[in-house]
């Protein structure tokens, strides 16, 4: 091969070479196709029955098992692939039974008991993953969302049958909680990598997105969301060390809030200062007279003996005091009576 023709073909391949993604890349018009999809029906249905059989469990509990996973009847006919495989779970686990007891019913009162089976490594991670969603959707439904958090923390959908109902209820805990950056990095999984998620899991995790993007911290709104929780927490008997910080880290935003208007004002006041003297923050009401007092006095002036000033006939008087009543508020007759009888008595002494 002659030379001309060998450095042609090492230009293109150069070339081709610079112009294709380094490998491990993306191409951006793949950047938000949806990976995450629930296993189909079918495939859990064989996984589960497996598990049994590796149990070495009697024909009575298969048969249970495979009547819970019929597709299209039967009591499971419209449950979901999480719900059939809890109830395969109880057929055979004690703990499980009680935990699905637990779940199909509200909340008591009384302190949750405690489910450490739940993350010992003894317990297959097959049961263990998607018990764990299980319980962790029932808590969020009864508002229990730091235990919901709890429970579904670290869990990834690879490791559920329900990758949607996984992000969905981790979603919700964190905007209940409002954890502003876990909450939307969830959301985002949930509505970008999620292939056909339910359409209210959908709708709602839309909402939860742009209501924690707009929410600023120590804001009036975060403020008010924060008391908002303590008084879930307080609903649901929870009184201890955690309600009581947050109930003082809410007297702090509070107080920041306050000193920040405070120092607004004062702002304002200055500028209003610099400019001349502020403009009052209401009129005088019915144009009354301030609140200032004293005697009225002032200095007299000379204006001759022949001006007749302030001294009107009886009638003339009475008329222009009737008309100040029309004219102006009760308390200016009351006020102009006392200066013509001010002025009566010193006329008097002067003669």
């Amino acid at each position: 091969m002659n030379a001309p023709i060998v450095i042609t073909l090492c230009a293109l391949v150069l070339a081709l070479s610079a112009s294709s993604p380094a490998r491990g890349s993306q191409p951006d018009a793949l950047a938000n196709v949806p990976v995450l999809k629930a296993p189909p029906l079918t495939e859990v249905r064989e996984r589960v029955l497996a598990w049994l059989d590796q149990r070495q469990t009697d024909t009575d509990v298969k048969s249970a098992a495979a009547e819970i996973w019929q597709a299209d009847a039967g009591p499971y006919a419209t449950a979901t692939s999480l719900d059939r495989l809890a109830a395969t779970f109880c057929l055979v686990d004690p703990r499980a039974k009680s935990l699905c007891n637990l779940c199909g019913k509200p909340r008591d009162p009384k302190p949750l008991a405690a489910q450490e089976w739940l993350a010992d490594k003894e317990t297959p991670a097959f049961v263990r993953n998607n018990l764990r969603l299980y319980y962790g959707r029932w808590l969020s439904q009864q508002r229990l969302y730091d235990e919901s958090l709890e429970q579904l923390a670290g869990l990834e959908p690879a490791d559920v049958v329900d990758p949607a109902t996984l992000l969905f209820f981790q979603s919700v805990a964190h905007h209940q909680l409002l954890n502003k950056a876990d909450g939307l990095k969830t959301i985002d999984r949930l509505l970008s990598e999620v292939v056909e998620g339910p359409p209210r899991y959908v709708t709602v995790a839309g909402l939860m997105k742009e209501d924690l993007k707009s929410l600023e911290d120590d804001s009036l709104d975060h403020i008010a969301r924060r008391m908002d929780d303590i008084r879930r927490r307080l609903d649901l008997g929870r009184a201890g060390e955690k309600v009581r910080k947050e109930e003082d880290d809410v007297i702090a935003s509070l107080d920041k809030m306050i000193e920040k208007m405070e120092q607004q004002q004062q702002q304002q006041q200055q500028q209003s200062g610099a400019g001349g003297a502020p403009p009052p923050s209401q009129p005088m009401p019915d144009s009354r007279i301030a609140g200032a007092h004293g005697p009225g006095e002032v200095d007299r002036r000379n204006l001759g003996k022949t001006a007749g000033w302030g001294d009107l006939p009886a009638k003339e008087r009475e008329e222009a005091l009737q008309q100040i009543g029309k004219d102006f508020p009760s308390h200016y007759r009351d006020i102009i009576e006392q200066y013509f009888r001010k002025l009566a008595t010193e006329d008097e002494a002067d003669r």
